[in-house]
C-alpha cells in the first residue's frame, strides 16, 4: 500500500509530455500556457489622464484656493483617442477626459471637481486646489514595460491574465492540449437518474460530479454507459473507452470483492496495473494502470471515496499532462471550531466546512457513502494517523469550493 505522495509521483512519472497547440485568446480561458509571454509594448503605451479634468503645469497653480483661484487660459480639448497638436505653456491648460493623452508641457491633471468656469469667460478655467507634479497621471509603462513578463509557462490563463495579454495586442498563445477523459461506472445495482428504480437499485451519481471536476481541471470528459458486474461487459466497456480517450477513470469494481472486475478486465485487455491501494481514508482501493501510453485510474465506488481520490490523485495528473506547474488543491488556513479525531492507522482526509471568518467545522458524518456531508463541505483537512487536533488548532484546509 503506497503513501499518497508516492502514488502521485508514480502517476505523474507515467504521464506523456504535454501536447502543444496554438489558440486564440477567445478560446484560452482556463488553459495552461506552455510558452512564456513577454510584452511587445509598454502598458500604458503613453502618459494619460486618470480622470476627467485639465492638463496643466503644477507650478502654475501652487497657490490655488477656493477663495483665491488661479485663472488659466483654456488652450484646447482632447478626448481619448486624440492627441493635442500643441503644447501646454505657462498659464494655460487643456481639457482632458479619462484616458486622454497628456499634452506636451503638462506635468499633472487637476480634477474637474476642483475647477469652475465663469459663463462670460468660456476660454478661461478657475483652478480651486493645487496639484502636485505627476498627480492624476497614468504614466507610460507603469503597469508593464516592453519586454517584461506577462505570463509564465505552466500558468493557467485566468480572466485577469487574458485581459492583460489582450491589452498588449496579443491574439494567440501556445497552450497544452486538453486530455480526453473517459468516465465509467460499474455496478449492476446502478441506474441512470430518471429511470425507475427496482428493488435494491440506486441512482448513479459519480460520473456527473466527476465530469464537472474534470472540466475544471481542463479535461474533456466523455461519460460512457453504466457497466454491469460482468467480466465480458467490463472488458468491452474498457476497450471502447480506450478507443476514444487517452485517460480512463472508472468508479467501482476495483476492490477485492467477487464482483470487482475492473482489474481483471483491464489485465485481460493487455493493461498492466502499476499499483493498487493508497494509505488514505477514504479511498484506499485506488488503482493505477497503463495500457501502452494510455492510463487507467480506478476510483472506489463509494461517492465520497471517488471524489476524494479524484481530487488528490487524478486532478494533479490532469493538470500536469497539460503542462501546469501548480497542481495542488488551493489551501487556506483556518481555525478548528471543534476537536477532530482520527483513530485510524491511515491518514484521514476529513470533510469540513470553512466559513468566511476562517472557522472550520466537520461537515457531518465522515462515512464514505454519505453524499450529504460531502455536498455541505468545501474543504479537506489532512489528519495524521491516530491523532487528535483540539478545538482552536490552526489547520490548512484544502479547498475545492471553486472547482465546479
Amino acid at each position: 500500500m503506497l503513501e499518497l505522495e508516492d502514488a502521485v509521483a508514480r502517476i505523474l512519472a507515467a504521464l506523456p509530455a504535454p501536447q502543444r497547440e496554438s489558440i486564440s485568446l477567445n478560446e484560452a480561458n482556463g488553459r495552461v500556457l506552455l510558452e512564456p509571454v513577454l510584452s511587445p509594448m509598454d502598458l500604458p503605451p503613453f502618459d494619460n489622464s486618470a480622470m476627467d479634468g485639465y492638463a496643466l503645469r503644477a507650478e502654475d497653480v501652487g497657490g490655488a484656493k477656493a477663495d483665491a483661484p488661479v485663472r488659466l487660459r483654456l488652450a484646447g480639448r482632447v478626448v481619448a483617442g486624440e492627441v493635442f497638436p500643441g503644447q501646454v505653456s505657462p498659464g494655460t491648460c487643456v481639457r482632458l477626459f479619462t484616458g486622454s493623452p497628456i499634452p506636451k508641457g503638462a506635468d499633472s491633471v487637476v480634477m474637474q471637481e476642483d475647477t469652475r468656469t465663469e459663463p462670460d469667460k468660456p476660454a478661461e478655467i478657475l483652478v480651486l486646489e493645487p496639484v502636485r507634479p505627476r498627480e492624476n497621471v497614468r504614466f507610460r509603462g507603469e503597469d508593464v514595460r516592453s519586454g517584461g513578463s506577462l505570463a509564465r509557462s505552466g500558468e493557467i490563463l485566468t480572466a485577469g491574465r487574458l485581459s492583460l495579454l489582450a491589452a498588449t495586442g496579443i491574439r494567440q498563445v501556445t497552450v497544452g492540449h486538453q486530455p480526453k477523459v473517459g468516465l465509467m461506472s460499474t455496478g449492476s445495482e446502478l441506474r441512470e437518474p430518471g429511470q425507475t428504480l427496482g428493488q435494491g437499485q440506486i441512482y448513479e451519481s459519480n460520473r456527473i460530479g466527476l465530469s464537472a471536476l474534470i472540466r475544471n481541471a481542463g479535461g474533456l470528459p466523455t461519460i460512457f454507459p453504466l457497466v454491469p458486474d460482468e467480466l465480458a461487459a467490463t472488458e468491452q466497456a474498457i476497450t471502447k473507452a480506450f478507443k476514444e480517450c487517452g485517460l480512463v477513470v472508472t468508479t467501482g469494481g476495483a476492490s477485492v470483492g467477487e464482483l470487482d472486475l475492473v482489474r481483471s478486465a483491464f489485465a485481460n485487455r493487455g493493461g498492466q496495473v502499476d499499483f493498487w491501494k493508497v494509505a488514505i481514508k477514504p479511498g484506499r482501493p485506488f488503482m493505477f494502470g497503463r495500457l501502452g501510453s494510455q492510463l487507467l485510474l480506478g476510483l472506489p465506488g463509494n461517492p465520497v471515496s471517488a471524489f476524494v481520490t479524484f481530487l488528490l490523485l487524478v486532478r494533479p495528473a490532469l493538470l500536469r499532462t497539460q503542462g501546469a506547474n501548480q497542481i495542488e488543491l488551493p489551501t487556506a488556513m483556518g481555525v478548528l471550531g471543534e476537536q477532530i479525531h482520527n483513530p485510524s492507522s491511515r491518514r484521514h482526509f476529513v470533510r469540513v466546512r470553512m466559513d468566511a471568518g476562517g472557522t472550520v467545522l466537520l461537515a457531518g458524518s465522515q462515512a464514505s457513502h454519505l453524499l450529504g456531508s460531502f455536498a455541505a463541505a468545501n474543504g479537506l483537512v489532512d489528519l495524521p494517523p491516530e491523532s487528535v487536533l483540539p478545538a482552536g488548532s490552526s489547520v490548512p484546509v484544502k479547498r475545492w469550493d471553486s472547482l465546479g
